[in-house]
């Protein structure tokens, strides 16, 4: 049997996966809200073996009838990725960067919530809760962990520290999957407040980009006392007029600048070209069968994200270097893949469908923006300035994409420095005030 801590509570649970990924099912502890170890991950063999069949026995279609990716993955892209999956890719290599890692778990809300929590060696660091998106799990953080809870051996000074807690969002990896409704983003808002209680934090910041930046945007319309701060790489800002406008594929309105000109443009184009995922998990979830059957298909699938980080994933499949790398991308594949939770993890669009993934969400903290230039969208500062009152930091970068934390660490890891150093001031100087008084 595999050590993998259990995801799910009770054997019933775990009984019910198509596809398990074994484990050993540990003694479930008197206070089911504790924090307990999680135990290493350790696939067997034979599950990756089955993989490695399965990706060998894709039934292909005839390939797109044009000559760029307007059809949607291409052919040649995702063959290439499959013969690298089947031969030359290594699980272990992830496996064991995800067991050198401190790992937890913890009920909320009879949920098992799986996080990583690494503190820094540092004084004065300051806690930091950082939410993954979809496609997506934890890997898409654990390039920026080093930097950012041990700053000096990264360039940066120890008063940048940060503790760091990644949790894996319910449904998705490690965590437990929801048995009903109601595991929207605003209840993920209120579970990440309660996990960081529970590792003792009083005062926290809170770092996210897809999913992960509408978690902390409702955390920062939430406001809870303990919560100084957000930084965000896919900030809701756009005017409620505005977004309606985009989604309707109406002219861009009259009078606006250049930059929310480009903005609004971009964000029409996502619209019409780029989320035909987002409606068919908001609506139908639960009809993803193939993808959650298929190898082939669930990778297809999760490139599809959006054009510009389609561009920039499927080149590595091409012979190039720039940012991703062909494992990066299978490692985040193939945790879904072994641990089933194609279709748990697509039901949070349902849980959301309607409510709106960009606009502005009246956040009333301090808030950090960094804006990535292959992002959706270049978020304009006028329009940043409208939605987030207590805007505490913006910056516009020469390159990055929508993944920013696994494409490029290091300037992610500079910005969430940048972002939350203003805070972090006003923190300790007012805790060494009251130790004064």
């Amino acid at each position: 049997m595999a050590q993998i801590n259990a995801t799910q509570s009770g054997i019933e649970q775990a009984a019910d996966r198509v596809r398990p990924v074994h484990r050993s099912i540990p003694e479930q502890p008197a206070d089911k809200t504790a924090i307990r170890p999680f135990r290493a991950v350790n696939v067997p063999e034979n599950e990756l073996a089955e993989l490695r069949r399965r990706i060998n026995a894709t039934k292909w279609p005839e390939r797109e009838t044009v000559a760029d990716a307007s059809q949607g993955v291409q052919l040649a892209t995702i063959q290439a990725l499959a013969r690298y999956w089947a031969t030359d890719y290594d699980w272990r290599k992830i496996e064991a960067k995800l067991n050198a890692l401190p790992q937890f778990i913890t009920e909320i809300d009879g949920l098992d919530i799986h996080f990583i929590h690494v503190r820094s060696k540092h004084e004065n660091a300051l806690p930091m809760i950082v939410t993954h998106g979809w496609p997506g799990s934890i890997i898409e953080q654990m390039k920026i962990i080093g930097p950012l809870t041990d700053p000096t051996a990264h360039g940066g000074k120890a008063q940048d520290a940060f503790d760091v807690v990644v949790p894996s969002m319910p449904g998705y990896g490690f965590s437990g999957k929801p048995a009903g409704p109601g595991w929207d983003p605003a209840h993920i808002a209120r579970a990440w407040l309660e996990l960081m209680k529970r590792l003792g934090y009083t005062k926290f910041v809170a770092q996210g980009g897809d999913w992960g930046a509408i978690i902390v945007d409702l955390m920062g319309v939430q406001a809870p006392p303990e919560l100084l701060g957000i930084h965000t790489n896919m900030p809701g800002i756009f005017p409620a007029d505005i977004d309606a406008a985009a989604f309707s594929g109406a002219p861009a309105p009259s009078g606006l600048l250049a930059d929310e000109k480009l903005a609004y443009d971009r964000l029409q184009f996502v619209y019409q070209k780029g989320i035909a995922y987002g409606f068919q998990m908001g609506l139908r979830p639960q009809t993803l069968y193939g993808v959650a059957d298929s190898p082939v298909g669930l990778a297809a699938y999760f490139l599809d994200h959006d054009a510009r980080s389609y561009e920039l994933i499927s080149r590595v499949f091409q012979g190039k270097t720039e940012g991703l790398t062909r494992d990066d991308i299978l490692d985040n594949i193939t945790i879904t893949w072994l641990t089933n939770t194609a279709i748990s993890g697509a039901r949070l669009y349902w849980e959301y469908f309607g409510k709106g993934y960009f606009n502005a969400k009246g956040v009333s903290i301090p808030v950090a923006v960094s804006v990535f230039p292959d992002e959706l969208y270049p978020a304009p500062r006028s329009w940043a300035e409208r939605a987030y009152p207590k805007l505490i930091y913006f910056n516009k970068l020469d390159k990055g994409g929508h993944f920013a934390a696994w494409e490029q660490p290091k300037l992610f890891s500079e910005e969430v420095r940048a972002g939350f150093r203003s805070l972090r001031v006003g923190l300790f100087k007012k805790e060494e005030e009251m130790r004064h008084d």
